[in-house]
């Protein structure tokens, strides 16, 4: 998936920076005491933001509701959703905040 290949080139970058992440990171689900599965975040920066990855020809809703969970679960305030199938990168950055 071409997602994979922006989260490297993404990672290869905080790295030059000196940032720290987290990539896939994995967050297990429970109801009622209940493992239910297991989410994977694209990366979690400097443990305050949560970055999710696609590459796609417009962002639908589902993708704002994944990225919405993955910060209640993962307990960040702030979240990035980069769609890098945008002619200007700019137009591709969805932030959010709880």
């Amino acid at each position: 998936m071409l997602e994979h290949v922006y989260e490297g080139a993404m990672c290869i970058e905080f790295d030059d920076e000196g940032l720290g992440y987290e990539r896939q990171k994995c967050v297990e689900v429970y109801y009622k005491g209940r493992r239910l599965g297991e989410y994977h975040i694209d990366l979690i920066v400097e443990d305050l933001v949560v970055v999710e990855i696609k590459s796609v020809e417009r962002t639908a809703k589902v993708f704002e509701a994944q990225i919405l969970n993955y910060m209640r679960l993962s307990q960040k305030k702030i979240g990035l959703l980069l769609n890098f199938n945008s002619h200007l990168m700019k137009d591709g950055i969805d932030r959010f905040v709880l």
